[in-house]
C-alpha cells in the first residue's frame, strides 16, 4: 500500500538517500546504490571494504568462507571472528545454508575440549564459548527474537546454561533452550534492522528461489566496515536481476489519481 501512495504521487513523501552507517567514500555505499538500480556490485583492485571470492562448487565455497570468517578477515582487519563478524546466508539448506554453516563454523570457532562443557539439546549441540541467537520474545528474562549473545557457563548438574547477552548472564533451563539456535550465521531476514562491523555472506545458485534484490541489498547494507561475498558471480546476478518482490497488481495508486 505505501508503494502505491508514493507512485500516486498525491502524498508527501521523503526520500533518504544519504547512508550514515559507512564511510561517504565507501565502496559498500556505492554498491548498495548499485544493486538497488539492478547494477552488479563492483570490487577495484584498491577496494579495502568489498571483496568477491569466487568459488563455483557449495561445498568449498563454504570450506572458503569458514577460512575468510577464521583466519583472513581476523588478520587482514584485525576484526573478531565471533564478536566483529557475522555471515548471513539467503537459505537454511544446502552446503552454504545457515544450518551447515554453523555446524562448520562451530567446529572451526569453538571446537569440543576435554574441559569444555557441553550438551546435545533439543538436535543441536551447544557447549560454552557458543554465539547464539533467542528466537521468541521472552519478557519473564528480558530476552527478544533476534538477541545474540555467548555461551559463558553450562552446568550438568543443574541443567542450565548461561547466556551472556548485551553483558548482562541470562540462565536458561536445558528444556528451554529451544528458544536459543547457534548464531555463527543466521539467516539475512534475522539481521533485518541489525549492523555489524563485517557481514561475509555465501552466494551459490542453488539458493536461487532465495536470490533477490532486496535481500542481497539487505545483506550489504548490514555492514559498517567490510563486506566479503563468497560463492559466484552467476548468483548474484541473479539476485540483482530479480526485483519481482516490487511487482503488486493493485489500483489503488490509479484510484488515486482519479
Amino acid at each position: 500500500m505505501l508503494g502505491d501512495l508514493i507512485d500516486s504521487g498525491k502524498t508527501a513523501v521523503v526520500r533518504l538517500q544519504t547512508i550514515f552507517r559507512q564511510a561517504s567514500d565507501s565502496l559498500i555505499i556505492s554498491n548498495a546504490h548499485r544493486i538497488n538500480e539492478g547494477k552488479l556490485p563492483e570490487t577495484t583492485p584498491e577496494a579495502n571494504d568489498f571483496f568477491i571470492f569466487v568459488k563455483e562448487d557449495p561445498a568449498e565455497a563454504a570450506e572458503l568462507l569458514v577460512d575468510v570468517v577464521k583466519n583472513r578477515v581476523p588478520l587482514k582487519f584485525k576484526l573478531d571472528p565471533l564478536d566483529d563478524i557475522q555471515v548471513l546466508a539467503p537459505m537454511y539448506n544446502g552446503a552454504v545454508g545457515v544450518n551447515n554453516l554453523n555446524l562448520l563454523l562451530q567446529e572451526a570457532l569453538n571446537p569440543g575440549a576435554q574441559r569444555k562443557a557441553e550438551r546435545k539439546l533439543g538436535g543441536r549441540l551447544f557447549r560454552v564459548g557458543d554465539k547464539v541467537m533467542q528466537t521468541v520474545n521472552n519478557y519473564d528474562k528480558n530476552v527478544y527474537n533476534g538477541d545474540i549473545g555467548r555461551v559463558t557457563d553450562m552446568d550438568l548438574l543443574q541443567q542450565n546454561l548461561t547466556v551472556s547477552i548485551d553483558g548482562a548472564p541470562v540462565v536458561y533451563d536445558f528444556l528451554e533452550a529451544d528458544e536459543l539456535v547457534h548464531a555463527y550465521a543466521i539467516s539475512v531476514h534475522k539481521s533485518q534492522g541489525a549492523e555489524y562491523p563485517c557481514v561475509v555472506m555465501p552466494v551459490a545458485t542453488q539458493h536461487y528461489l532465495m536470490l533477490q534484490r532486496n535481500l542481497l541489498y539487505t545483506a550489504v547494507t548490514r555492514a559498517k566496515k567490510l563486506v566479503v561475498l563468497v560463492g559466484t558471480r552467476k548468483a548474484i546476478q541473479i539476485a540483482v536481476k530479480n526485483d519481482k518482490t516490487t511487482q503488486r497488481h493493485t489500483a489503488l495508486d490509479w484510484r488515486l489519481q482519479k
